[in-house]
């Protein structure tokens, strides 16, 4: 079963999550079939800029409880987004929740449809936000993922784009992205790749300082007593034993 649907259009690859059963959750099989498309987009001189979107309600629900990725695994599909050679536009006109929002910051641009949600849940199952704090943390409001990351709270698509974690809303997102898909199509290819390492050295610094670390501790939380109550309640439909 293809868990990636793939796209084109004028040298625009459309990479779609394609699991709606998990609701786009981020399993081993799903993380491994994306890194091989993108790995494809990067070494494909018709590619000019790849769409990163979903099929479904949601983009990305976040780790998949039932089959999760190793949290290297995660790095490397997110620092691949980062250094791909190509933009990478994420296109979202649904729900994101935990991991989902490492990928959007992962993008180079993200627009997303004024009904899109998100929340960082991990706190609520007794985990973290760590591996995708590497591209968050450099390029998302400091005080407002403080208040998200903290509180598990949903917020909307306007909030989302006040705190940078979205570039651009709209009710019609395909219409939002007619300017910048033209953009990037009018581009050289040596100017995109040359421009995007230049807004991602920041990013890279982050992942090449704090990867490993991030990873441990993801790692050790969702092997603890806590993470395991609270994926239990989370698959259980019912309320963690810690909640008041």
């Amino acid at each position: 079963m293809t868990l990636v649907g793939r796209t084109r259009a004028r040298g625009v690859e459309t990479l779609s999550l394609d699991a709606t059963d998990s609701r786009n959750a981020l399993s081993a099989a799903l993380v491994g079939e994306l890194a091989g498309a993108l790995a494809d987009c990067a070494g494909d001189g018709d590619v000019r800029a790849v769409v990163l979107t979903h099929t479904g309600n949601t983009f990305c629900a976040g780790a998949d409880l039932r089959d999760p990725p190793h949290p290297d695994a995660l790095v490397q599909l997110l620092r691949q987004i980062v250094t791909l050679p190509k933009p990478v536009v994420a296109r979202v006109t649904g729900h994101v929740r935990a991991g989902g929002l490492g990928l959007l910051a992962a993008c180079d641009i993200a627009a997303a449809a004024t009904g899109a949600s998100f929340a960082f849940t991990e706190v609520r199952i007794g985990v973290a936000p760590a591996v995708i704090s590497l591209p968050l943390l450099p390029r998302t409001d400091p005080r407002a993922l403080a208040r998200y990351y903290l509180t598990g709270e949903r917020f909307d698509a306007a909030e989302a784009a006040r705190i940078g974690l979205v570039t651009v809303t709209g009710d019609d997102v395909d219409e939002v992205l007619v300017p910048i898909l033209d953009g990037l199509r009018r581009s050289a290819p040596q100017g995109l790749a040359e421009t995007k390492q230049l807004l991602t050295a920041k990013v890279l610094e982050t992942f090449d300082r704090d990867a490993a670390d991030l990873t441990a501790l993801s790692a050790r939380l969702f092997a603890s007593p806590q993470a395991r109550e609270g994926m239990t309640a989370f698959l259980e439909r019912r309320d963690a034993a810690w909640v008041l």
